[in-house]
């Protein structure tokens, strides 16, 4: 692990009321209690808005209420996965329904587009999204296997629609769970996907096979020359179901990772790196209680049983990271100068939480997740959230 990952000085966590302990509840067993928590959701409606009050334009500076008292932005969405950003208009995916949302700061939804090739069961759907310049990328499950795809945005900003489908990377592992499925732009331009074992435990640990990894990727799908696999999409390995990836202001890379029955985790994520799984659930222990690792493997920063985490979505701030928890109904706030350390927000408040990202004004926006299956919806649910650390 590099030395800026460990230590970073001069930081200051503000905020400290919000503490968000890494979420990353493991789905328990592969029954899932925890992640499996995608069940095939009822065919979403038209979402509807609820303004809270002192909603503000997203590129404006933060007028967002604190994290004791989030303010409604949306509700009325079903089985929402992922949150990315065009500007300063939000862009929100319905797993279930296919649906890409488009999100006024005011709370407005409307159907931007919807994805009709994705195929909702289990766990799988559509899921991820990201932005880069005026194109939107998408992950999502199609039928026997799970695939990236690309648009370009068409409109303005209350108006946007989407271009016609271009496949930029198919034929990838797909199950109706553990499909990992968050897509994000690293701060070398690449593109990273993460996908979880599809029930394939031990492909985790083949350098061959794409699933149980963390995937990078040129813009258009290409292997990048400076991957560490050689001619391989894979960046790192071992891994069960991660969910939520980032980057700080140093470059340093985070995932967080439903286990299985034991552990979930924070992990730091290196090129080439080896976090484990199957063979190993968490940190590993010597017998005389040392950690470390065992020279094979990576051991995580972090680790949480999973009913008080089920890691999704991740987002990383100035001075922390945030992880959205599943089964563990809490977001984790993880100090970036000490990542030893972490405080819980939230806990069963809000049910279910499955992303959380950072707004281009500062404040944050987390989506619930209590309509997937799993959670107990109350009559808004799914919702939209937005607050200032």
């Amino acid at each position: 692990m590099s030395a800026p990952a460990q230590h970073r000085t001069g930081r200051l966590l503000t905020g400290a009321a919000v503490s968000l302990a890494v979420v990353l509840s493991a789905c328990s067993s592969d029954s899932d209690s925890g992640e499996a928590d995608d069940r095939g959701g009822e065919e979403s409606g038209t979402a509807s808005a609820s303004r809270g009050s002192g909603s503000s334009d997203a590129g404006s500076e933060s007028s967002a209420p604190g994290a004791d008292s989030p303010e409604v932005v949306a509700t009325g969405l079903e089985s929402p996965w992922s949150i990315a950003f065009h500007g300063q208009t939000m862009l929100v995916s319905e797993r279930d329904s296919g649906r890409i949302l488009e999100v006024s700061a005011g709370g407005d939804a409307r159907e931007a587009g919807r994805i009709d090739d994705a195929s909702a069961s289990g766990e799988a759907g559509l899921h991820g999204l990201a932005v880069d310049d005026d194109q939107l990328y998408a992950f999502f499950a199609a039928g026997t296997e799970n695939r990236i795809v690309r648009f370009d945005l068409l409109g303005e900003a209350g108006d946007l629609s989407l271009g016609e489908e271009e496949t930029i990377l198919d034929g990838l592992p797909t199950a109706n769970f553990h499909n990992g499925g968050r897509l994000a732009f690293g701060p070398d331009g690449m593109l990273y996907a993460t996908l979880g074992d599809t029930g394939d435990r031990d492909s985790a640990q083949e350098e061959t096979a794409l699933s149980g990894k963390i995937l990078r990727m040129t813009p258009d799908g290409d292997i990048p020359a400076d991957n560490p696999f050689g001619d391989s999409l894979v960046f790192s390995m071992g891994h069960r179901n991660p969910q939520g990836i980032g980057w700080d202001d140093e470059g340093t890379m985070y995932a967080s990772e439903f286990g299985q029955d034991t552990w979930d985790e924070l992990n730091v994520i290196e090129a080439g790196g080896n976090y484990g799984w199957p063979e190993v659930e968490g940190i590993v222990e010597g017998d005389d209680g040392s950690t470390g690792g065992d020279g094979d493997f990576i051991d995580p920063v972090q680790q949480w049983s999973p009913d008080e985490a089920s890691p999704s979505g991740l987002a990383v701030t100035d001075d922390s990271i945030l992880i959205a928890g599943l089964r563990g109904e809490r977001l984790h706030q993880v100090p970036l100068d000490d990542l030893s350390a972490s405080n819980e927000l939230w806990t069963s408040e809000h049910g279910r939480l499955r992303d959380v990202v950072e707004a281009p004004d500062g404040s944050l926006l987390m989506l619930t997740n209590n309509t997937d299956g799993r959670g107990e919806p109350g009559p808004d649910d799914d919702r939209l959230l937005r607050f200032t650390p």
